[in-house]
């Protein structure tokens, strides 16, 4: 398997976690050397960004079980929660939003939104943003 692919795979999970992170310079990056084909960037990345907001969620889900009280006490948190109840999960095609994405993800999965409709749009606007970052370098 190339190492490449591996490297870009941690990149996108790890900048889809709540740890800081970036997955757009690799595959920019990557795509620029030409060496390996769009499409297999673009599904590792995709791959990779989707699992992490999915971690994300998870996490947020199970901080529900074990603390299902208020546990979102910032303004701009109780905005984000109020905005996912308000509009559904149709909120994570912006999970790809640095700053918001992660945290769009830990409370959705605390709300404990629908995990298939949640996931389908985390992966929906995660793929958007790779395939425009990608376009710009192609």
């Amino acid at each position: 398997m190339n190492y490449e692919l591996w490297g870009l795979l941690a990149s996108s999970f790890i900048a889809s976690t709540l740890l800081p992170g970036g997955s757009e310079v690799a595959l920019a990056w990557l795509v620029n050397q030409g060496n390996i084909p769009l499409f297999l960037l673009l599904l590792t990345a995709i791959a990779g960004n989707t699992l992490g907001g999915g971690l994300t969620f998870l996490i947020g889900w199970l901080i529900a079980k074990y603390y299902p009280a208020k546990l979102f006490n910032n303004k701009h948190q109780q905005r984000a929660q109020t905005w996912l109840v308000k509009h559904g999960p149709l909120v994570l095609l912006l999970s790809w939003m640095p700053l918001i994405g992660d945290p769009l993800c830990l409370i959705a999965g605390w709300l404990r939104l629908n995990p298939i409709y949640s996931l389908l749009y985390i992966l929906l606007g995660k793929a958007l943003r790779y395939i425009f970052i990608a376009s710009l370098f192609v």
